[in-house]
């Protein structure tokens, strides 16, 4: 029988690239949208994120997250929305794979470990919304009662990058490809997060990471 999973914020650029992958390897896949069903998932649960309610993720074997946010009216909206979903799936067997931000990843410096985001090079207009994901990701780290996976793209994430069917699988630390580079396309991440969905060996409660080949 096909997994069930349910995308959250399956309308945006990288929601619906996970649909399509999903649906393609043939998993039974609900979109969870605020408003008409813009993705090829054969169901869809129209409501928005912080509106669901514990019966509604009820049944699926994985939820993914790929809710975001760009403004900074709307940066504190993440790590809440993250939470409130976590504490839907709190104490039940469904994983929670959530589509993550880069700034946390770790980097050398000075001979210690520092993440990304503290970097002297790393862009002001990043800062915010790399907030708002460490936050999520600090916030996940002290729960012990969902079956969560953080999934962190590489440094630069095109969105309209190609599909080449190649990453990497890396952790917490900043991984480069093989021409020096931290970088992957919205098409291989969603690649990777169906992996992790299919996987026999998940990494739950753990923060992976992707970058190209």
């Amino acid at each position: 029988m096909a997994q069930k999973i349910a995308v959250i914020a399956a309308n945006g650029r990288e929601g619906r690239l996970i649909v399509e992958e999903a649906v393609n390897r043939g998993l039974d896949v609900t979109a969870i949208v605020r408003g008409e069903n813009k993705t090829v998932a054969p169901h869809a649960i129209i409501k928005d994120a912080f509106d669901l309610t514990k019966d509604d993720p009820k049944g699926f074997d994985v939820v993914v997250n790929a809710f975001g946010t760009w403004t900074p009216e709307t940066f504190d909206e993440l790590p809440r929305e993250v939470a409130h979903v976590a504490d839907l799936l709190a104490g039940t067997d469904t994983r929670f794979i959530v589509v993550g931000g880069a700034g946390s990843l770790l980097v050398e410096s000075d001979g210690k470990k520092i993440a990304l985001e503290d970097t002297p090079d790393f862009p002001d207009a990043f800062k915010g919304v790399s907030a708002a994901h460490g936050k999520a990701l600090a916030d996940l780290r002290t729960r012990d009662d969902v079956e969560w996976t953080y999934v962190s793209p590489a440094a630069n994430f095109v969105a309209d990058g190609p599909r080449t069917g190649e990453y990497q699988l890396a952790g917490d630390d900043l991984t480069l490809n093989s021409n020096g580079e931290s970088e992957i396309s919205y098409a291989d991440y969603a690649i990777g997060i169906v992996d992790e969905i299919v996987t026999d060996h998940p990494h739950i409660r753990e923060r992976i990471s992707l970058v190209s080949k």
